[in-house]
């Protein structure tokens, strides 16, 4: 049986290569076409539905990310990771580092996972001091 952090943790780390590297081919390969990001930031709530991400990273770049699966639960055709993430990169001109804490739905489809939800929150205080990093 194979653990539901360590498909998580993959799925996870082929995120983060195709987005450090802007590969937007393996990240719409990665995305359900229903992708939403749900988030928050210093100017309140926001949901940004897929194309809008996809078009949103094209402008910024990507330093570092690092993240460390803290839970993972399976079922038959979908998962739900809990993710602590820190990076670093710049967007419009300025550097933006971040500390969140992630919770991911990926669903199978046609014997592949793509993510359909994140949930985005800043991370409680500390909780990023000790990010093991990936």
């Amino acid at each position: 049986m194979v653990d539901s952090r360590d498909v998580i943790a993959k799925l996870e780390r082929e995120w983060r290569d195709a987005l450090c590297t802007k590969d937007l081919a393996r990240l719409r390969g990665l995305m359900h076409p229903n992708f939403v990001l749900i988030g928050t930031r210093s100017t309140g709530p926001f949901l940004m539905h897929r194309d809008d991400w996809l078009d949103a990273i094209q402008h910024r770049q990507v330093e570092t990310i690092e993240f460390d699966v803290k839970d993972a639960t399976a079922f038959d055709n979908f998962l739900v990771g809990t993710v602590h993430a820190r990076w670093r990169l710049t967007y419009l001109g300025r550097t933006v580092e971040d500390c969140v804490l992630l919770t991911d739905v990926w669903v199978k489809e046609a014997d592949r996972w793509v993510a359909i939800r994140r949930h985005s929150t800043p991370a409680p205080a500390g909780q990023c001091d000790n990010l093991k990093g990936d």
